[in-house]
């Protein structure tokens, strides 16, 4: 619901995302995002030269089924490959190899939100248009025929944020299941929203929103779109059905050309591909598909959370980096005691991540030696300021902390038995007093920054 307003906004989100295999969605030519140059991954099946007949990727069917299981959608049994015809420069067959009426999933939830389908489908080629007016416009073919898996949500969305921090939930997704980067710098993940506002209980015209190359950017055509179709209603005029882009410069949308329907697109089977019945593919059964899913993002959060107690906010940063979150996967088991999991995500999502941010060249440490340092503190052998300080010089140099620590106190307590014959004798002649007062010449040495309990243990030790 608009704040201020008797118009419901809804919202349903189409994402694409660039699935990572070793070839291309029905050829041979090699899927590379980072190919050096334009038109070196092709050949004529891509090309799409007369004569050549098309061969389904399996790795890409396969990755589809595990998105849908991992979203609880229903797998198909029966499905089959389209042909999507309309022209465009960036499509040389006239026509587009996708998905219509059996898709490879049905139904699934994320966040909350009801999907529709999941399909399989062929990504374009890329169109390069030049920056002058009367300027050229060139293709480049390397990215055509990429398989390109297609999200469609029911229009149930009700916010901006709902659907950032959906897009945001699924590319999280797709990396755990590493069936995709899903960069949205490099096109590898691209959203578009279909928007309409209507009072309650009636039907908006539908606004599509294509060019959204980031989350702030869906979430921001979302929020000029609200405005602008008030602004259209209120005036007394009606919304256009249509397909509009995405100016990130001025920070609006506009005008790109009128919505087409389903049936402008003529779809009808690919008489070149086979049909597939799933259940006669061994490896595509639910249960050698569930073999091979790895612990989801949800079930990380409730794992985290149930086991360790850490606090909501962390979990976030460690379920949100991959990299971050295998180096405290690897940490715990190096843990002495289970409690001192926490002291370790505070020591990370602080003092760690605090460093990395202010030097981009500093990488994660190395986990056995930063283990040491959270098991000094958690035995309260260390204190706080030890212990930050050592990370600081395990980031920075690598250096390790229980030696370092050790030999300091070490010099110390020598120091201070052979400055103090007097009160050493008194504390041997059982005045307990004295014990206090070396441990204090003890504090006053280190500066504050030996831990009371340790130095105090260590000097009875030593005497």
């Amino acid at each position: 619901m608009a704040e201020n307003s008797e118009l419901v906004l809804t919202i349903g989100l189409e994402v694409h995302a660039e699935l990572k295999t070793a070839t291309k969605m029905f050829c041979r030519s090699k899927n590379d995002p980072d190919a050096p140059k334009p038109n070196i991954n092709i050949c004529p099946v891509c090309l799409a030269h007369p004569g050549t007949l098309p061969t389904i990727n399996k790795k890409a069917v396969e990755h589809v089924l595990r998105v849908g299981l991992a979203l609880g959608g229903k797998l198909a049994d029966y499905t089959e490959f389209d042909r999507k015809n309309y022209f465009y420069p960036d499509i040389p067959k006239g026509y587009q190899i996708s998905q219509y009426q059996f898709p490879l999933v049905s139904g699934g939830k994320l966040n909350g939100v009801e999907l529709t389908r999941i399909h399989l489908e062929e990504d374009t080629a890329r169109n390069q248009h030049s920056d002058e007016k009367d300027g050229e416009s060139l293709v480049d073919f390397n990215r055509a025929g990429v398989p390109l898996m297609e999200l469609v949500t029911e229009p149930v969305i009700t916010s901006a944020k709902q659907a950032g921090d959906f897009a945001r939930e699924f590319q999280l997704l797709l990396r755990y299941l590493d069936v995709s980067e899903a960069n949205m710098e490099k096109g590898e993940m691209r959203v578009e929203a279909n928007i309409s506002i209507a009072k309650p209980g009636e039907r908006g015209t539908k606004v599509e929103v294509k060019n959204l190359n980031s989350f702030r950017s869906v979430e921001r055509a979302i929020e000029y779109e609200l405005v602008r179709q008030k602004e259209v209603l209120e005036s007394g005029e009606k919304v256009v059905q249509e397909t509009r882009g995405w100016d990130d410069a001025k920070q609006v949308t506009f005008s790109q050309r009128k919505k087409e329907s389903s049936h402008d697109y003529r779809y009808f089977p690919d008489p070149d591909l086979p049909k597939l019945k799933l259940s006669e593919i061994a490896e595509f059964s639910v249960e050698n598909l569930t073999k091979t899913l790895p612990e989801l993002p949800t079930q990380k959060r409730e794992r985290y959370a149930r086991d360790y107690g850490i606090k909501s906010e962390d979990i976030e940063v460690f379920v949100s980096d991959l990299e971050l979150d295998e180096f405290f996967e690897k940490l715990i088991p190096e843990l002495e005691n289970k409690d001192f999991v926490v002291l370790a995500s505070n020591f990370i999502t602080n003092d760690v991540l605090g460093l990395l941010k202010k030097d981009s060249k500093l990488k994660l440490p190395d986990s056995g030696n930063f283990a040491k340092i959270v098991n000094l503190f958690g035995a309260k052998k260390i204190n706080s300021r030890q212990a930050k300080d050592q990370i600081k010089l395990l980031v920075e140099e690598g250096k390790t902390a229980e030696v370092t620590v050790a030999v300091d106190l070490t010099e110390i307590i020598e120091k201070i038995i052979t400055d103090n014959a007097k009160v050493v004798a008194d504390y041997k002649a059982g005045k307990a007093s004295a014990l206090q007062f070396l441990v204090g010449q003890g504090m006053k040495a280190s500066k504050g920054s030996a831990n009371p309990e340790v130095l105090q243990k260590m000097l009875v030790e030593k005497l």
